[in-house]
């Protein structure tokens, strides 16, 4: 029950309802036995006219007794019509009841399902915020995709909807259960061997169900990675006319995921019918040796009317078990998608605010990293780093590829924790303050744009939300981009399609330039901002990030050098180490590896 501990946990919020579902199922119950119990008094009274002996002797349970005397002094009063008529519309008015507790006890389970969805897709969204960047490092997009949908889709269908199964049908079949050991408890014998052997049986055969269905889950997950690859580098695939290589492996992801489909629906789509089939049987031998008793003086007086009465009974007691049965298999198939997505909710929340964590009102004087090392899965990525950042500074960060410059970076925001050492503002440990505080004082333009499927406006004010649109205008005309944004059809209000697609890679980045501006912080991370510029584009935003960084701090990852020749102070990074640090004209004369960097491009 572990693995369910977390839908049960959210029923017990809805306990009231919850019991008020039972009482509801419970009447429901009730009244279709009272509408079954006037088939055993209308068949006795009604074909044999006198359901007493002639000494008056009660022949059968007493409650049906009390009702058959009843019967045969209405027979008596009013005649056989009058009761036949009678008993009908007992019937009619015991179905319209269970019937109406029915309705209700669905009215009831219908919210409480969708609620118990929403909260888990809350949840784990929630969960995939509050997750570390690293995090995903290491996940496949596709994967994280499927268990947010697919996964909760498959506990909505196999586990949520038959919660009210296995509410309503157990308590169902308890009830006739009782009625038919109350009708005959040396027949009902037979049921305490039959059933369970029936329950074992049907237990085996689901017993693969929830391996098949987690391999289904990860086949799913390839499949939606590749197509999400696919839709990224759709350019790059047809220039280099790959299509029949994805194709290929997109096939074959697609023909394992059919296969084990077909095995794990052949073994659902089995519960139905051999809950039917082994119901029969148990039905046929209840009819053989229930006849014997009633075409006998054996256990204890069973009449042909109970008899018949029993016989519905069990009859009505089969759909009930064909629905347990079917949730049975459903929540084995539903119980993989529930491990994999407690494996997401499960991940412990690494980067988090302390108990006693402060605000950061505002950044006065300086950013340092005193004796910083930071390792990911064993690998050293930074080694001992001592590097101070004045208020109002501008600081380079430059190296080859995998040096750690964007790691550094990385630390200011606690994109990471630090392995060892210490991660300083204004003379206080980062770990103090509160995330969203530390946050709140910086501002970041990454390589490659980041943007959202919105209007411009929204995308500029993303972290500004109360933001009017005069203040947007401003920041744009800042970054450079008011006069593009003019000459779209609606302005700021142009839709820019999925991450900015409608715009040119100049554009989407003058726009998350603007993002940083409207946001107005007073630390400013730039990683690469315009690397993958044309010449035209990268004047136009290098202009705008000259005049983003004015009056700020800035820590600058450089690709081209030509962009931090007048940074304050250049920190040369090479294999997760400081091993250069000055001017550009100071790291020129030192004639290191920085001088060297320049010259493989050309800059003088």
């Amino acid at each position: 029950m572990k693995r369910y501990a977390r839908i049960i946990q959210y029923l017990k919020d809805y306990k009231g309802k919850l019991v008020l579902y039972i009482i509801c199922t419970l009447l429901a119950t009730l009244f279709s036995l009272i509408a079954l119990g006037f088939l055993s008094p209308f068949m006795e009274v009604i074909f044999k006219g006198d359901s007493t002996s002639s000494n008056g002797a009660i022949d059968s349970t007493a409650v049906t007794s009390i009702l058959k005397v009843y019967l045969n002094r209405q027979i008596a009063a009013h005649g056989k019509i009058y009761v036949l008529g009678l008993i009908c519309l007992f019937i009619v008015i015991a179905t319209v009841l269970k019937n109406f507790f029915l309705y209700i006890s669905y009215y009831i389970s219908s919210p409480i399902r969708s609620a118990i969805i929403t909260r888990l897709r809350g949840e784990l969204y929630n969960k995939i915020l509050l997750l570390p960047v690293g995090y995903f490092t290491e996940q496949r997009k596709g994967d994280v995709i499927s268990r947010m949908t697919n996964d909760v889709n498959e506990i909505e269908v196999s586990i949520v909807s038959t919660l009210e199964g296995l509410i309503k049908d157990p308590l169902t079949i308890i009830g006739y259960l009782l009625y038919l050991v109350y009708l005959s408890p040396t027949l009902s014998l037979f049921l305490l061997v039959l059933l369970p052997l029936t329950g074992f049986i049907i237990g085996r055969i689901s017993r693969n169900l929830k391996k098949q269905s987690h391999s289904a889950a990860l086949l799913l997950g390839d499949s939606l990675s590749i197509l999400d690859e696919t839709l990224t580098g759709l350019r790059v695939i047809k220039a280099f006319i790959a299509e029949k290589i994805l194709l290929k492996k997109y096939y074959e992801i697609n023909e394992n995921l059919f296969h084990v489909r077909r095995k794990m629906h052949a073994r659902r789509d089995l519960a139905s019918p051999l809950t039917e089939l082994l119901g029969v049987i148990v039905l046929s031998i209840i009819l053989y040796f229930g006849g014997r008793l009633a075409l006998s003086d054996l256990g204890g007086g069973l009449a042909p009317g109970d008899m018949i009465t029993y016989i519905a009974a069990f009859g009505l007691l089969i759909n009930p078990a064909k629905n347990l049965s079917t949730a049975f298999f459903n929540i084995q198939r539903g119980s993989a998608a529930i491990q994999r997505i407690e494996e997401i909710l499960q991940v412990p929340v690494t980067i988090e605010d302390s108990l006693q964590a402060k605000r950061l009102v505002s950044f006065e004087k300086s950013i340092e990293f005193k004796n910083v090392s930071f390792a990911y899965e064993g690998i050293i990525v930074l080694d001992n780093i001592n590097l101070k950042i004045e208020k109002g500074k501008m600081i380079a960060l430059v190296g080859s590829s995998g040096a750690g410059k964007s790691t550094l970076a990385d630390l200011i925001p606690r994109f990471h924790d630090i392995t060892k050492g210490e991660v300083l503002i204004d003379g206080i440990n980062i770990k103090e303050y509160s995330l969203n505080s530390v946050r709140e004082q910086m501002g970041i333009v990454t390589q490659e744009p980041i943007l959202f499927n919105d209007s411009i406006a929204n995308n500029i004010a993303l972290g500004c939300p109360a933001a009017n649109i005069a203040e947007i205008e401003q920041a744009a005309k800042v970054a450079n981009a008011h006069h593009f944004i003019m000459q779209k059809d609606e302005n700021y209000q142009t839709n820019i399609g999925d991450r900015g697609n409608k715009l040119s890679g100049g554009e989407k980045q003058r726009l998350t330039i603007a993002r940083a501006v409207l946001k107005n912080p007073p630390i400013l991370i730039l990683d690469e901002a315009t690397s993958s510029l044309d010449t035209e584009s990268e004047r136009l935003v290098q202009d705008a990030i000259n005049k983003m960084m004015q009056n700020r701090t800035s820590i600058v990852i450089a690709h081209r050098l030509s962009t931090v020749r007048h940074a304050d102070e250049i920190i040369v990074l090479q294999k997760g180490k400081i091993v250069e640090r000055g001017t550009h004209e100071e790291l020129i004369q030192h004639d290191g590896f920085y001088k060297k960097l320049v010259s493989m491009q050309e800059v003088t």
